[in-house]
């Protein structure tokens, strides 16, 4: 009794290192220390399951080997990849583990389903062998179990399948790997299989129609529904797949928690369910979609009415020098950065090139796009890595209103952000998607390797913008020049 108390006390304080843990998140200089109080929360719910919890029957938890080994293997490989990755791939690991997340749910659902069915038997015959009497039983393939627990189950293998199978491709595709492929009638197909999974799921769990091996078909279903739904979804539309993902992967680890009555999985679960939910919404309206259509596979494939319109004008460029000297004369100059930056890894250098321009009393802010990158936050996380004030990352809304008295806009590496389509061209792929209006500043810089169109395919409009300037290099090796000009003017 005395351990299930202290237990409790454990699952307790673990619960409430996860809320403080995402409350120190919100911010670039605190998130460091949130993971780290939410980790050892963790840490102490695991270890805390694993030596005081007591099932029926005032059983302990056997196999500790096995556990124990599970638990080094993994966090030997999981300590490798954290230490290797590259900012740039940095939304490729968020996929990948959220994906083992999802699948360790299912796993959950799977176990646990044989371990809460009882064999109906349905006749029994005696028969004689070699002179030996005996009995025969014939188990029905329908397995009983209590509705609530079968619900639980099956929604887990269902999501948690769905989940790992999206998040796995959702990693090949940001890796490159694979690339975006729309079906005919994929939304009839997306609906009807979903459909399919839950009709199985509901004759299996009230036992309206027998199903044999029902689990293993709703899993088979469920992966492919994962890969169907993710298979069409590309451009900047990313950032909402993986904040979707990783709230199915909470609701599928909040199910694991109700079949464990498990109280700290269970908190732990609606955390990143509700966390991953409303940050999906707040993509969807930062991409301007709708959610429903997120949830049927109806985007990422462009909602292209007709043909783009040609894009009319020259491209003008500018020397290094004379960007060097436009910025430092300025009175404000506002840097948008995108995925070209993380490539480069040019945020270390593109903070010293703010410090330099503030030496020379011009204000300097970052205009930060909601999905800019490859996953939400990706770019106030790589600012903050190379200690980027958090006071100077102002979002859309707030840094829309300041273009206009904005002297330089230094763009370095975004693109479809930044693409005026989103607002003029009703046949754009892009259209309706809320953009940072740097045009309507003084100049606009842009940083490119080359004229190649961004992750949503399409060129862009601003680039032949009057007021725009293109300065075509590496990020890195650019921006460093700009200091060294600066440095010397």
């Amino acid at each position: 009794m005395i351990q299930q108390y202290i237990l409790d006390i454990i699952y307790i304080a673990g619960a409430l290192s996860f809320v403080f843990g995402i409350k120190l998140l919100g911010k670039p200089e605190s998130a460091k220390k949130g993971n780290f109080i939410a980790a050892v929360g963790m840490g102490l719910s695991v270890f805390g399951t694993i030596f005081l919890f007591k099932g029926e029957g005032d059983v302990h938890l056997k196999n500790l080997e096995w556990i124990f080994g599970g638990l080094i293997i993994g966090s030997v490989i999981g300590t490798m990849m954290a230490k290797r990755v590259q900012m740039t791939q940095m939304p490729q690991m968020v996929s990948f583990f959220n994906g083992m997340g999802g699948a360790c749910a299912a796993l959950i659902s799977l176990v646990e389903y044989h371990h809460a069915t009882t064999p109906q038997i349905v006749a029994s015959y005696n028969v004689i062998t070699d002179g030996v009497p005996q009995i025969i039983q014939v188990v029905s393939d329908i397995h009983p179990m209590e509705i609530g627990k079968a619900i639980v189950i099956y929604l887990g293998l269902i999501i948690g399948s769905i989940s790992f199978a999206g998040s796995m491709l959702a990693y090949l595709k940001l890796d490159e790997k694979i690339k975006d492929k729309v079906l005919p009638l994929q939304q009839v197909i997306n609906i009807g299989l979903m459909a399919v999974i839950l009709g199985i799921a509901a004759c299996s769990i009230f036992g309206w129609v027998a199903i044999p091996y029902s689990l293993y078909v709703l899993l088979t279903l469920s992966l492919l529904y994962g890969v169907l739904f993710v298979m069409p979804i590309g451009g900047a539309d990313m950032p909402v797949v993986i904040s979707l993902l990783n709230s199915f992967t909470g609701v599928a680890a909040a199910l694991g928690g109700f079949l464990y009555d498990n109280k700290v999985m269970l908190f732990g679960g609606i955390l990143v369910g509700s966390a991953g939910t409303l940050l999906t919404v707040l993509m969807c309206k930062a991409m301007n979609r709708s959610l429903l259509n997120v949830l049927i596979g109806n985007f990422g494939g462009g909602a292209s009415k007709g043909e783009a319109r040609a894009i009319t004008g020259t491209i003008k460029e500018i020397t290094k020098a004379d960007a060097a000297s436009l910025m430092k004369y300025s009175k404000k100059v506002v840097i948008v950065p995108g995925y070209g930056l993380a490539v480069a890894q040019a945020q270390h250098i593109c903070h010293e090139l703010e410090q330099q321009l503030e030496a020379n009393d011009v204000e300097v802010k970052y205009a930060i796009h909601p999905v800019a990158g490859r996953m939400p936050g990706h770019m106030n996380v790589l600012l903050a890595e190379s200690n980027v004030s958090y006071d100077k990352l102002v979002e859309m809304d707030e840094i829309n209103a300041e273009f206009k008295t904005t002297d330089v806009v230094l763009v370095v590496g975004a693109n479809d952000v930044v693409n005026p389509a989103a607002k003029n061209d009703p046949a754009s792929p892009i259209y309706g998607m809320p953009i940072l209006n740097v045009e309507e500043a003084t100049t606009v810089i842009v940083m490119k390797r080359s004229m190649k169109a961004g992750y949503a395919g399409i060129e862009n409009e601003l680039f032949y913008n009057n007021k725009t300037r293109m300065l075509f290099g590496d990020a890195k090796k650019s921006i460093t020049e700009l200091v060294s000009e600066l440095k010397n003017a």
